[in-house]
């Protein structure tokens, strides 16, 4: 890569390139998408720069990009993901990359570093990622949680559905923001995949009432069901004071 990384640390040098690709109006306009994060610990680096950074990073100095991982906390947003960008790339299979998320977990401070990590290995393995997620659902760290909900999403309502799932997440009563979109995320998508599984929960009333309306919204947006399903579910939205 440019540069001699071996003339100043790692994290200084990862900072410098950072700030090379840095886009300020950007900065500005995805600051908003992520307002628990400091604006001055935004750089302001769009994805697709970002993650082209991780490749070259990860394969023309894979020590040092190793080393780079090593070093938590890091300091700025962007540092955030492109560790998240570099599990993806290093993990070859389910095991390690769960491993490497544990471990970087407990420093990711908002959802969108949180939603980029699921890495694809994660599929060769379906049954060990569900054994190692589901105890995180448990987990105080809300990041922890929302990791949990979103990797369901992503790899499990599909080919590795199960329908206890859908009541494993109904369960699951908290207060953080968040955590309470990627439940809603989850239902919408779960409308959308496994309607005829899915549809009870919503005649019973058994979800909390923001996750609730909030699903039925989300689902509702979807080009994915038909007009009948969406009157239908518009029909089940319920009202209340935390509406």
């Amino acid at each position: 890569m440019e540069g001699n990384t071996q003339e100043v640390p790692i994290q200084s040098w990862v900072e410098e390139r950072l700030f090379e690709m840095q886009d300020t109006a950007y900065r500005d306009f995805h600051s908003k998408l992520t307002p628990n994060v400091e604006k001055s610990l935004v750089i302001g680096v769009r994805t697709p720069a970002l993650r082209d950074f991780a490749k070259k990073f990860y394969r023309e100095n894979p020590e040092g990009a190793r080393d780079f991982m090593k070093k938590l906390p890091h300091h700025y947003y962007e540092e955030n993901n492109l560790h998240g960008c570099l599990i993806g790339l290093f993990a070859k299979k389910p095991e390690e990359a769960l491993d490497m998320v544990d471990r970087f977990l407990p420093y990711v401070d908002n959802w969108a570093t949180c939603d980029m990590m699921p890495p694809k290995c994660f599929k060769k393995d379906l049954p060990l990622v569900r054994q190692r997620l589901i105890p995180w659902l448990d987990s105080r760290e809300e990041y922890r949680v929302r990791f949990a909900v979103v990797c369901l999403l992503s790899f499990f309502l599909e080919e590795g559905f199960m329908e206890e799932d859908l009541l494993r997440l109904a369960a699951i009563h908290r207060e953080e923001y968040y955590i309470n979109m990627a439940i809603a995320w989850y239902y919408s998508f779960a409308l959308i995949k496994q309607y005829e599984k899915t549809i009870g929960l919503f005649e019973s009333d058994r979800l909390d009432l923001w996750i609730h309306n909030k699903s039925i919204q989300k689902a509702c947006e979807s080009y994915r069901v038909p007009a009948e399903q969406k009157a239908y579910l518009r029909s089940l939205r319920r009202k209340g004071e935390k509406e």
